[in-house]
């Protein structure tokens, strides 16, 4: 029996809605690099490739709405809003473990903090590189199903591996709050971890949903529901991936990287106490390490 013919798409890609990603991812993007520039945020620039690939994506989509059937806009497209997330992720594992050297707080932690970030940035290479090869493999081999079925299967197996790391990612920092809450609530006087810390749940669960789309997109194959519409791409994947830019640009990490260069400037202590709070009684303030 006849194997299906391979579509690149099959619906007619929407030059309104890519054009509308474009500008808006990036914006956000231009933002990022000038919030980062004036942070002096250097573990974001994961973060900003992500969103320049995310925005060569889109307009891969732009020149797929005037040909379809041109391989090349196609594997932009394919490959780089495939691959964005993944650097989104690196970014944000970096957010916890900024957030735990902050607090002094790696005895609050599953893993200690030197090999947190390690661990997590490379489960997240790993991915990142799976889906890479796996995307170029389907992205040229339209025509040998073989290969097409291949480059799904490490793509799926790369999603996978992406899903572990942040499903585990997001254990970690739960733990490291319901332990930390209890014995650094004097800290949210002046350091905004909490506030980190919650932005860091919110993009994640979004990046999560992002690749369980994924996931489900392709177990479903070329063929399958959520690829004969394009509007599931842009409600599962475009959408989800600008609120996490978006976030990250309304509560911007480059906060963390101020108050680490200000705790190492003072030593190892920053004074948190202000009148009216515990720490600030009696005029004084109570020297907190962070």
């Amino acid at each position: 029996m006849a194997r299906e013919k391979y579509y690149l798409y099959r619906y007619e890609p929407s030059l309104v809605a890519a054009v509308i990603f474009v500008v808006l991812f990036g914006i956000s993007t231009i933002l990022h690099i000038f919030q980062a520039w004036r942070s002096k945020s250097r573990f974001l620039i994961p973060f900003i490739i992500g969103g320049l690939f995310e925005t060569i994506g889109y307009i891969g989509r732009i020149l797929s709405s005037h040909d379809r059937e041109s391989l090349s806009p196609f594997i932009l497209q394919t490959l780089l809003i495939l691959l964005g997330p993944a650097l989104f992720a690196a970014s944000i594992y970096m957010i916890l473990g900024r957030v735990i050297i902050l607090t002094n707080g790696e005895k609050f932690s599953l893993i200690r903090q030197k090999f947190l970030t390690k661990l997590f940035v490379t489960g997240d290479v790993l991915s990142f590189l799976m889906q890479c090869a796996g995307g170029g493999i389907m992205a040229v081999a339209k025509d040998d199903q073989k290969k097409v079925d291949l480059g799904q299967r490490v793509v799926l197996a790369g999603l996978f591996v992406q899903i572990f790391f942040f499903g585990f990612f997001l254990v970690t920092a739960i733990v490291f709050q319901l332990r930390a809450r209890k014995h650094l609530t004097s800290l949210a006087v002046n350091l905004p971890w909490m506030k980190h810390l919650n932005v860091l749940y919110g993009t994640s669960v979004l990046i999560l949903i992002r690749s369980v789309f994924r996931v489900i997109e392709y177990i479903q194959g070329n063929n399958g529901y959520l690829l004969r519409s394009e509007v599931f791409l842009y409600v599962f994947d475009a959408v989800l991936m600008l609120a996490v830019m978006v976030s990250l640009n309304g509560v911007h990490p480059g906060e963390i990287a101020a108050l680490l260069r200000e705790k190492s400037e003072r030593g190892s202590l920053v004074e948190l106490g202000r009148p009216g709070t515990e720490a600030g009684k009696g005029g004084r303030g109570e020297a907190v390490a962070v």
